[in-house]
């Protein structure tokens, strides 16, 4: 067993690398999750949902019931998964408090089924705003959702933990997918203008968002989870540790700007 001191660079920086983006990650995704159960799925209850549309044009459809109540429960089901994901990877709870961790496990696979479900159930019902490719991605998204999510418990209930908790890192970070996305168009669209991004969802770049926002998440996970010889190599853990810090650095300019400006007055304003 290798002393501290032993331990190679490039496991170090890794190291350091990940706890930083899992750190800023966390918070941010925290905050949001909290900012979705407010102003979305406060809006539903109190039969406010016309104010979904101020931020996402054509989300609420007074004519088509089945698909507001489908992205309402995906909404309502999003909110939880961010606030509980972020709790349940903590290792040091997860020890102390296992009953805690079990129980608020059951509730975040059952939200996160939930989500998967009332998005496929707005996509059949009304489809997205961005046509045919937006609804292949988005399909993508919740059907790779369903499966983590019913792999974290199948792995679970084996008592096989090391593959439940990898699954459970995969399902977190297909779960902050819908936080990525809106991180991702902010930042775009705020410093790089909008090419490539329609009214309509149906630009170059929308097109690619809408697989960039949760494929290279399980990318990430896989040089995190190092299951596979190729990830565990130095030169693949420096490259590896250098897209994480690159990562934390967006994220955490990025998380600064949207508390601020969008979803602190959210939450403050829907309290």
């Amino acid at each position: 067993m290798p002393t501290v001191n032993q331990v190679p660079f490039a496991d170090k920086l890794f190291h350091f690398a990940r706890n930083l983006l899992g750190g800023i990650v966390w918070t941010s995704a925290l905050i949001f999750g909290m900012y979705i159960l407010v102003f979305y799925a406060l809006s539903y209850v109190s039969g406010d949902t016309s104010r979904w549309n101020k931020v996402l044009p054509g989300l609420y459809d007074a004519e088509n019931p089945g698909s507001t109540a489908g992205i309402a429960l995906h909404f309502l089901a999003g909110g939880i998964i961010l606030v509980l994901g972020c709790l349940q990877l903590l290792e040091g709870l997860r020890n102390r408090y296992p009953a805690a961790h079990r129980i608020a496990g059951r509730i975040y696979v059952v939200a996160c089924l939930l989500a998967a479900v009332g998005g496929l159930v707005f996509i059949m019902l009304k489809g997205t705003i961005g046509g045919v490719v937006m609804d292949i991605g988005f399909t993508g998204y919740g059907v790779l959702m369903f499966l983590a999510a019913i792999q974290t418990v199948r792995f679970a209930r084996r008592k096989e933990f090391k593959r439940h908790r990898a699954w459970a890192l995969r399902l977190f970070a297909l779960a902050i997918g819908s936080w990525l996305y809106r991180m991702d168009y902010g930042f775009y669209i705020g410093f790089g203008g909008r090419e490539g991004h329609t009214e309509d969802f149906t630009g170059w770049f929308d097109y690619f968002m809408a697989f960039w926002f949760y494929l290279p998440n399980l990318i990430v996970v896989e040089i995190i989870l190092a299951e596979y010889p190729f990830f565990k190599r130095p030169g693949v853990k420096i490259a590896g540790a250098a897209t994480l810090l690159l990562a934390s650095a967006f994220l955490l300019f990025a998380s600064f700007f949207f508390i601020k400006d969008y979803w602190g007055p959210g939450i403050l304003g829907g309290l």
